[in-house]
């Protein structure tokens, strides 16, 4: 893309009260956006309404400071020598699983490495999605879960937030060393991708650089603001065959994500977990909907069609014969369900100082969990 188409795509892209939908019909009526903007107001207005049309011919304010910054960022280099990339709407890059919504981005940023982001990307991943304030073992799961569907050759797609997203990329990475060259995972970010939100995974960016790619249809420069995300999630359900939510409050945004993937006819999936848990209550409404409730990545191989993985993933039902609980008799008392510490206090009789101490050193060893409100609850590991 040279600077004059890339300043048409800009101007049209960031026209104030011009959305997708309508630039898609401006489009179609005029063809690419140079000649778009050679149009007169009168001929746009058959299209779209005066003031669109008055925005659309008027340059946005500091265009040309955007312009050059696009221009700067086209030519940097990403971690590891990842390459950034914009793909127009129409052009032969651009994700084919895009282009079956109704409101496809008319400009998507890219990063990742060249062979990657040059090609376009299948919509034949997964989405894996949940809280940003997962249990332990919700975020157990989903790296699990992750790394065990990764290895059966599926691209992991997911939306760089904490909790169960991130948790998503590291077990998405993890599968990477086994699958090299291959496309590990798709971050789909709401802000520009000149940033890195949440600031704390930084470092897993820079890994999904060069391991995946990360895209997001917002300008450079573009901040995290809250009303971008939900609509992020509409572009994680199109580049994928199905949604697979862990843990999801009834408010979570990983909600919003499934009704994506159900208005475009994609597979949803559920992990269950505890009743007492406030994050399982949004997957149990799914499960009650029609969704697919899945216990390993077996589940979600064969709903897809996919051969079996290698790696099994644990269980996550509330089964109380476990191998785990020969090791540690507190384990078979925790169960699988959040406990407090005067509900363990009765089932083991043991005092309150010593059982303190027993969670203590089973929850530095990584196989307890603590969860607000001051329950504790035992984590698979798989």
């Amino acid at each position: 893309m040279d600077r004059e188409d890339l300043a048409g795509w800009l101007r049209l892209a960031l026209a104030p009260g011009v959305g997708p939908g309508t630039a898609r019909r401006l489009l179609t009526a005029f063809g690419l956006p140079d000649a778009l903007l050679g149009q007169s107001a009168a001929a746009l207005e058959a299209v779209c309404s005066a003031a669109q049309a008055r925005a659309i011919l008027a340059p946005p304010e500091g265009f040309d400071a955007v312009l050059a910054r696009t221009q700067d960022w086209l030519a940097a280099t990403g971690p590891g020598g990842a390459v950034h990339r914009i793909v127009a709407l129409g052009d032969a890059a651009y994700p084919p699983g895009l282009l079956e919504i109704a409101d496809p981005p008319l400009l998507l940023y890219l990063l990742g490495p060249a062979a990657l982001v040059d090609a376009p990307l299948p919509a034949d991943g997964l989405a894996i999605v949940g809280s940003r304030n997962p249990t332990p073992q919700g975020a157990v799961d989903a790296r699990l879960f992750a790394r065990a569907l990764g290895e059966a050759g599926l691209t992991i797609v997911s939306g760089l937030a904490l909790g169960v997203d991130g948790a998503a990329h590291e077990g998405a990475l993890e599968a990477a060393t086994a699958r090299d060259g291959a496309l590990a995972t798709v971050a789909v970010v709401g802000t520009g991708l000149d940033r890195v939100y949440p600031a704390r995974h930084r470092a897993l960016a820079h890994r999904i650089a060069e391991r995946g790619v990360i895209l997001g249809e917002q300008p450079l420069g573009t901040p995290p603001l809250q009303a971008n995300f939900p609509r992020r999630n509409r572009l994680i359900a199109a580049l994928s065959q199905g949604t697979l939510v862990v843990e999801a409050a009834l408010a979570s945004g990983s909600l919003i994500t499934a009704r994506c993937a159900v208005e475009q006819g994609k597979e949803v999936f559920a992990i269950p977990g505890s009743i007492h848990a406030p994050q399982s209550r949004g997957c149990h409404a799914l499960i009650r909907q029609g969704a697919k409730l899945v216990e390993t990545a077996e589940d979600v191989l064969e709903e897809l069609r996919r051969p079996t993985a290698a790696t099994t993933v644990r269980p996550a039902a509330d089964i109380l014969e476990d191998e785990d609980a020969g090791d540690d008799p507190l384990l078979a008392h925790l169960g699988h369900a959040p406990a407090t510490l005067d509900a363990l206090c009765a089932r083991t009789g043991l005092p309150t100082p010593v059982l303190q101490a027993r969670l203590l050193e089973l929850e530095l060893d990584g196989r307890v969990g603590r969860l607000p409100g001051g329950l504790f609850q035992r984590v698979e590991r798989g």
